[in-house]
């Protein structure tokens, strides 16, 4: 079992910053692939970010390309989400999942064995 926590969601401004962070804990003695997913009010919950174990490969969809940075502290078993230039369309929950399976990054929530409850992320226009 992995128990994952979000942290660092609020409200900000269009145009600002916020950093995201999801702690791991539990079942962490191997690191694992690790993926940032979002989901507003009424779509169905699209992919963000992954980062792959050692940290050293990143993946990203379409609208996190250029603005946003996954990274991860494995000494910490966190993971970061940096998300700059943020637009309202970026508002939703921001969840943090683990592919304990996973070799490398994926898109597919399917891959993905744990989750964590999520953070809220609202973008004022």
């Amino acid at each position: 079992q992995v128990q994952l926590v979000e942290s660092g969601g609020g409200l900000v401004q269009a145009g600002g910053s916020l950093r995201l962070s999801c702690a791991a804990s539990g079942r962490t003695e191997s690191t694992y692939v690790m993926g940032w997913f979002r989901q507003a009010p009424g779509k169905e919950r699209e992919f963000v970010a992954a980062i792959s174990r050692s940290g050293s490969s990143t993946y990203y969809g379409d609208s996190a390309k250029g603005r946003f940075t996954v990274s991860r502290d494995n000494a910490k078993t966190t993971v970061y989400l940096q998300m700059n230039s943020l637009k309202p369309e970026d508002t939703a929950v921001y969840y943090c999942a683990v592919g304990t399976r996973l070799l490398f990054g994926t898109g597919r929530m399917e891959d993905y064995d744990y989750w964590g409850q999520g953070t809220q992320v609202t973008v004022s226009s």
